[in-house]
């Protein structure tokens, strides 16, 4: 019987996490109530991309597109659309004003602006299905570097310009060349997985949604270097991507596409996973060579470089996820194709993990050289219920805060570090008006300082001691000398730290003081936190006039700090606040306000 309808369901981590599965149990069991299981085929994708949209579904032959399900939806869905032939409009998207009804996937606007290349099969395959990705040109890239030489295919990357995902932006096509000139029987492929970044999830997705192009590109890789093996260091906090690389590699294993004289030729190549423990340091190239080797993962002093002293003492080639993901398309479409995309200097695309206060936070792909205000206001559809945007953070915490006026610099490399940050693998959090900047750098340092092996005394020592200043100001006990000895502890960290972790640690503090530097001394000279977030330097107090009685704030506090009867104006007791926030985010009547502390206890002592 032949198929009418196929059903894409994103599987990706947000989806699951939202009901994902559920509304896939219910899709099914309504399509075989009314024997349509078939003629309509189901199937689950990784990421679409929309996370804040999910649980998400398309139905073709249309392309309708509809999001926030949830379980009964699924049977609307299939009495409505499936049966009568009619769009279920109350699930299509809505923008942010509630006006906008798309009805493809095509025409949202979070997806009309990417150009998707890594995530070229995210939402579009099943991921447990070999087949399809074959069917979307997959293996064909590792198909035609067999029929080349391995010079061809370095110097195709070389001409592409594409610049390490990871972080560095180190030239892949060099980085390749550096490793096959290394002179030794032995060589290994890394696939750097560790992704640790906090708001990070591109190669995450990537694994889930599109694992065998990971196995293709390392494959490349490989047999442009002329190694054997390959190794996917991977965290073990995601099982998902874990469970589906190893079902992509017996697959491709039994297609004869990975393992022994592959496609019939002399070429061999196998690849194991690592699954790391979840150590940060451990996505620094040396440290993750170590935890690789079953040691513990410390970063040691370059040179020699991986490329010719890595794992086992043998050179190796360490690619993160994105980076790899990528070589399949360049083989395929050409070196000119690729370096057509982007900036002179950045060729190609970028994954962003866009989080934080966005009204459409999700996985996006762009050309290099889009600006952050495309990213932020036209893909990520702007700050969410009116309010300001303030800063985006990119680069996770080895990068930096970059603030409302530089919104239309284009994102690149070179853009980004003259700003003070770095583009990082991807991470891109986004920050509104009640956001306190001195917080945001002593969250990313706390990051740091947890996160540090603890091999080298500046990250060791130095980011506790950083962290330590910080928790005086945002607790109103600064002194205008802790900004001069945030500053001389940061500079020395980074110009003495062993590895990338430490040598970028002290990025958030230095660009939140250039360009947040009034709000510091605000915490330090007047003791108040312009964005009323500091608990210390805040409280809450009821508005007599915009009060009604409703007892919603009392009935939400935690400690009982708060007095009043019904229809009567209520009262916090400041003593017993524990300044939770619960009173006010639950006043319906905009009466509970965040008051500067120092200002009621003025009051109160008139």
């Amino acid at each position: 019987m032949p198929v009418e309808n196929t059903i894409l369901i994103c599987a990706g981590g947000a989806c699951i996490s939202s009901g994902e599965e559920s509304v896939k149990s219910v899709l099914e069991e309504e399509l075989k109530k009314y024997n349509l299981d078939e003629v309509v085929k189901v199937i689950e994708t990784g990421c679409m991309g929309a996370c804040n949209l999910g649980p998400i579904m398309i139905v073709y032959p249309e392309g309708v597109f509809y999001q926030k399900l949830k379980p009964q939806d699924a049977k609307k869905i299939v009495e409505e659309h499936l049966l009568k032939g009619r769009v279920v409009s109350s699930l299509l998207y809505k923008g942010p004003t509630g006006t906008i009804k798309p009805r493809v996937k095509e025409e949202l606007p979070f997806f009309t602006r990417q150009v998707k290349i890594a995530t070229r099969n995210l939402g579009l395959i099943d991921p447990f299905n070999i087949d399809e990705y074959i069917a979307n040109d997959g293996y064909f890239a590792l198909s035609k570097v067999l029929k080349s030489s391995p010079e061809w295919v370095i110097e195709e990357i070389k001409k592409s310009g594409l610049r390490g995902r990871g972080g560095a932006g180190f030239p892949t096509g060099l980085k390749w060349e550096f490793t096959r000139k290394s002179a030794a029987e032995e060589k290994y492929v890394i696939c750097n997985a560790d992704e640790g970044d906090p708001g990070a999830f591109m190669d995450r997705s990537v694994l889930e949604g599109d694992p065998h192009t990971i196995i293709e590109g390392m494959e490349i890789a490989g047999y442009a270097i002329g190694a054997k093996k390959g190794y996917i260091y991977v965290r073990a906090e995601y099982p998902l991507a874990i469970e589906r690389l190893n079902h992509a590699i017996s697959q491709a294993k039994k297609y004869g596409l990975l393992g022994e004289n592959i496609l019939n030729t002399d070429f061999s190549f196998d690849i194991e996973l690592r699954i790391g423990a979840g150590a940060f340091v451990c996505g620094e190239e040396t440290a993750l060579i170590q935890s690789v080797e079953g040691l513990r993962g410390q970063p040691i002093q370059k040179p020699p470089y991986p490329a010719q002293k890595g794992v086992w003492g043998k050179p190796t080639l360490i690619n993160n996820v994105e980076t790899l993901a990528n070589i399949p398309v360049i083989i395929n479409k050409g070196a000119e194709w690729f370096s057509s995309i982007g900036t002179e200097k950045s060729k190609g695309t970028k994954v962003f993990a866009l989080s934080g206060k966005i009204n459409n936070a999700g996985l996006v792909e762009v050309p290099m050289g889009t600006t952050l205000r495309e990213i932020i206001f036209e893909i990520g559809g702007g700050i969410p219920n009116g309010k300001k945007f303030k800063a985006v953070q990119t680069g996770g915490p080895s990068g930096g805060c970059i603030p409302a006026e530089y919104l239309d610099t284009p994102v690149d490399y070179e853009s980004l570090t003259k700003l003070g940050t770095i583009m990082g693998s991807g991470g891109m959090v986004v920050m509104d008006e009640d956001t306190c900047m001195v917080d945001v750098a002593r969250y990313f340092l706390q990051f740091s300082a947890d996160e540090s092996c603890g091999k080298c005394t500046p990250c060791r020592e130095g980011t506790k001691r950083m962290l330590e200043i910080l928790d005086k100001i945002v607790e109103g006990r600064g002194e205008m000398s802790d900004i001069e000895a945030l500053e001389n502890l940061a500079l020395t960290i980074k110009d003495s730290a062993l590895c990338g972790l430490g040598q970028t640690a002290p990025n958030p503090v230095l660009s939140t003081l250039r360009y947040f530097r009034d709000e510091y001394e605000a915490h330090i000279k007047e003791k108040r936190c312009p964005a009323k977030s500091c608990k210390s330097l805040i409280a809450y107090r009821i508005d007599p006039n915009a009060c009604v009685g409703c007892t919603a704030c009392a009935r939400a506090c935690p400690v009982n700090a708060i007095d009043g009867k019904v229809r009567q104006t209520h009262k916090i007791d400041q003593q017993a606040c524990i300044k939770c926030g619960s009173c006010y985010e639950v006043c319906r009547f905009d009466a509970v306000k965040k008051v500067d502390s120092v200002d009621l206890l003025k009051s109160s002592a008139v």
